[in-house]
């Protein structure tokens, strides 16, 4: 007779309940790996994040004191150059001071009365006057000076006439204002200025001169 095959032995439980022990243990070593792996990758992102911050932070202060530099910048080169311009503008009036010379009212009772002024040499004259009534301004040379006197008193002919009448270089006859810059004399010391009325009349002068020497001889000198 044959027997039936006897059952399972005893062990084969306790061993599949050491396999599933093991396989639990390996399981819950598995999560334990990967939860502190995930760990590990939040605390390195977290780092990264709070370094990228930092640096950002950073760029944004270099950032803004780059503008300020920059505008630091924009303000001295604006400063620089009003400087610069105050330095031009100083040195040409070093080179070519400008002065007044007549700016004080004078009267002219009648056709017997004359204001004269030599014009000075390498200066420009600036002749700029007003009147209370018409008044005649010429630009002599000396030797047309001298005709005019000579026309006065041995014949007789009035100021008025006699300095307007004998030779002139330029002139500005029975007006109120006269405005004019006269350059001859830059080179040249041979001229005046000569105001006369047929009236009595108040002369405002505002004659002025600014130096500016010419680089060679100039008008009636030449």
């Amino acid at each position: 007779m044959r027997r039936r095959p006897s059952g399972p032995p005893a062990w084969l439980p306790a061993l599949r309940l050491t396999e599933r022990r093991w396989w639990t243990v390996a399981l819950a070593g598995s999560l334990l790996i990967t939860a502190f792996g995930i760990g590990l990758l939040y605390v390195d992102d977290s780092n990264n994040q709070a370094a990228i911050r930092n640096l950002t932070t950073q760029n944004e202060s270099l950032t803004g004191r780059t503008q300020i530099l920059q505008d630091q910048l924009k303000t001295t080169q604006t400063n620089l150059t009003a400087t610069l311009g105050q330095l031009a503008q100083t040195k040409a009036d070093l080179e070519h001071p400008h002065l007044t010379i007549w700016n004080s009212p004078q009267t002219l009772k009648g056709p017997t009365w004359y204001l004269a002024g030599g014009i000075p040499d390498t200066f420009t004259y600036h002749l700029k006057a007003t009147s209370t009534g018409p008044m005649s301004v010429s630009i002599l040379t000396l030797q047309q000076w001298a005709s005019a006197i000579q026309c006065v008193d041995p014949n007789g002919g009035t100021v008025n006439y006699c300095m307007h009448h004998s030779g002139v270089v330029l002139s500005w006859l029975s007006v109120t204002s006269v405005n004019y810059d006269f350059h001859l004399a830059e080179g040249c010391a041979d001229y005046l200025a000569v105001f006369t009325s047929a009236s009595s009349i108040t002369v405002t002068p505002d004659v002025s001169v600014t130096y500016n020497p010419a680089t060679s001889t100039t008008g009636s000198c030449s």
